[in-house]
């Protein structure tokens, strides 16, 4: 069953062995575990709801809850310590596109806010519910979840918004397809809601981020409904996918995505390098890149992050071996360790490792097989699971990710981890600060730091700030360096404050008169994406 205040299933969990948790006692000092709030305390205080009666929307109190929160830090701490934020008002299950264009006409006409809901996994507040006078209504997707259509001569498939990541793949695979797209949150989230935050899967290199998967599909909007047929490729005008792409739910429902799939590959497999620092992989990997091999992976963790990597990996024997022999290989303190993927015919892929390692060697780069490689794509999923168990120890985490170009990639990558540092210096803490590139292209990379801290005492409001501090400094460092707000996240509330950094206040102006436009009575996810109220809104 999926845990209601934390991430992912209840029968799965992970361990910490004895050297990590000495690692975060060395690096952190001793955690505070918190008193958690309990879900029935949280139901208690589920406000009546203002809807009227209507047969396609529930309005009891556990399924109001479920829809009211999603994985951001926020919502985490609201769950944990049971500060209740608004919730819906309503939950409807719509079945098809019909019937969503039957729901955002009810509350159109009627003046209620409505918000999308499908796997729940944002991590940038795109599933909050505002401060409203007016009623809200959350249209979750999840029955939406079937292969509409394959076109297997056009190679595309249509599926509802609604489908998660292991639908898509479990109905595509039984006809000898896949999409390719896998996210860290791939078992819950999915395909409309990838399309709506423009997602990266983190085998992109080979796939494509789901902007070059996405053909075609429907949006429901509260002015009507906007098709967008799929062409090879076209000079008609500029591309209306980009008005759904991203859109985060302020335009309109996205009920069907059509999406290029690709027969399944001959052959896949992943492999471990390490590197004596962080230059020489650097250097190794925008080479690598740039050359344009068929790759389907490049995944390269800093010092940090690779020395957190073999504390958390356990099997201390085995990791103390593989550590003196890379110290006798010149990879030593600061090392870094490039996991590397191959998808392809067999062919193709032989010559693609063989030369990705040839050329990975010239800059220093120790290969030590696909041991470490498959127990990666063995646990790729499992990530998200370390946060409950640090959260029971008494630490807390977060993430924080961006893309930028290469020359300052290094800098910004330092200056993420060191301002998260200065935020928690005046409380008297400690920051574990590490980071990867998990998407690199030739013009630059994204930038994923992972921040842990001890809980601070004083349950939700102490928490709170000091987490809001941490997004703030880090994200005024992501735009001094003139990276992006978000690489593959999306901006949802927690990052709307900071778009206009990127965007412009033209730029501003023109995503505002899109809403206008789509959305004339500002019915639709209010807040997130971009601030209402802001100087460039009416």
């Amino acid at each position: 069953m999926r845990r209601w205040n934390g991430w992912g299933d209840d029968a799965t969990s992970i361990d910490l062995s004895e050297a990590a948790r000495a690692m975060l006692n060395t690096r952190l000092g001793p955690g505070l575990p918190a008193v958690d709030a309990t879900r029935d305390a949280m139901l208690a205080q589920v406000p009546a709801s203002r809807l009227p009666t209507h047969p396609l929307i529930q309005t009891d109190a556990d399924t109001r809850f479920a829809m009211a929160l999603g994985e951001s830090f926020g919502d985490w701490i609201r769950k944990r310590f049971g500060a209740l934020p608004p919730v819906p008002d309503g939950v409807t299950f719509p079945e098809s596109s019909e019937q969503v264009r039957e729901l955002i006409d009810l509350a159109n006409a009627n003046n209620w806010i409505v918000i999308p809901f499908a796997g729940g996994t944002s991590v940038a507040g795109h599933l909050d519910c505002p401060i409203s006078q007016r009623p809200i209504l959350s249209i979750n997707l999840s029955r939406m979840n079937r292969l509409l259509h394959l076109d297997k001569a056009s190679q595309l498939a249509t599926f509802g918004a609604g489908t998660p990541g292991p639908q898509v793949e479990a109905q595509l695979r039984a006809h000898g397809y896949t999409l390719g797209h896998f996210p860290q949150s791939f078992e819950y989230s999915t395909v409309g809601g990838w399309v709506v935050t423009r997602s990266s899967g983190q085998q992109s290199l080979r796939y494509g981020r789901i902007e070059q998967l996405f053909a075609g599909g429907r949006l429901e909007s509260p002015v009507g409904t906007l098709t967008i047929p799929t062409v090879p490729a076209a000079s008609a005008g500029p591309d209306l996918r980009e008005l759904v792409l991203g859109s985060e739910g302020r335009f309109g429902i996205l009920t069907e995505a059509t999406v290029r799939v690709s027969t399944l590959p001959e052959h896949e497999s992943f492999h471990a390098l390490f590197f004596p620092d962080w230059d020489a992989a650097e250097a190794a990997v925008r080479e690598l890149v740039q050359r344009k091999l068929p790759l389907s992976l490049l995944r390269l963790s800093n010092g940090i992050e690779t020395e957190t990597n073999l504390t958390l990996a356990g099997h201390a024997r085995l990791i103390g071996w593989l550590q003196r022999y890379l110290s006798w290989r010149g990879c030593g303190v600061g090392k870094c360790m490039l996991m590397l993927g191959v998808t392809a015919d067999t062919h193709t892929a032989r010559h693609a490792l063989r030369e990705a390692r040839r050329l990975l060697a010239t800059h220093g780069a120790v290969y030590i097989g696909r041991a470490m490689g498959n127990k990666w794509v063995a646990n790729r999923f499992k990530g998200p699971y370390l946060r409950n168990t640090l959260w029971e120890q008494g630490y807390s985490a977060d993430t924080i990710e961006t893309a930028v170009d290469w020359p300052q990639v290094k800098h910004l990558m330092l200056a993420m981890e060191q301002a998260a540092r200065d935020v928690f210096a005046p409380y008297g803490e400690r920051v574990h600060a590490f980071t990867h590139l998990s998407h690199l292209y030739p013009q630059g990379s994204s930038i994923y730091s992972q921040f842990v801290w001890a809980t601070a005492p004083g349950g939700f409001a102490p928490n709170f700030e000091r987490w809001q501090r941490l997004k703030t400094a880090v994200a005024a460092t992501v735009a001094a360096h003139g990276g992006t707000v978000s690489h593959q996240h999306g901006v949802g509330r927690d990052h709307a404050a900071h778009l206009a950094d990127e965007k412009g206040p033209l730029g501003m102006a023109t995503l505002a008169e899109l809403c206008r436009h789509f959305d004339p009575k500002k019915i639709m996810n209010p807040g997130k994406l971009l601030q209402d109220g802001g100087p460039w809104a009416s």
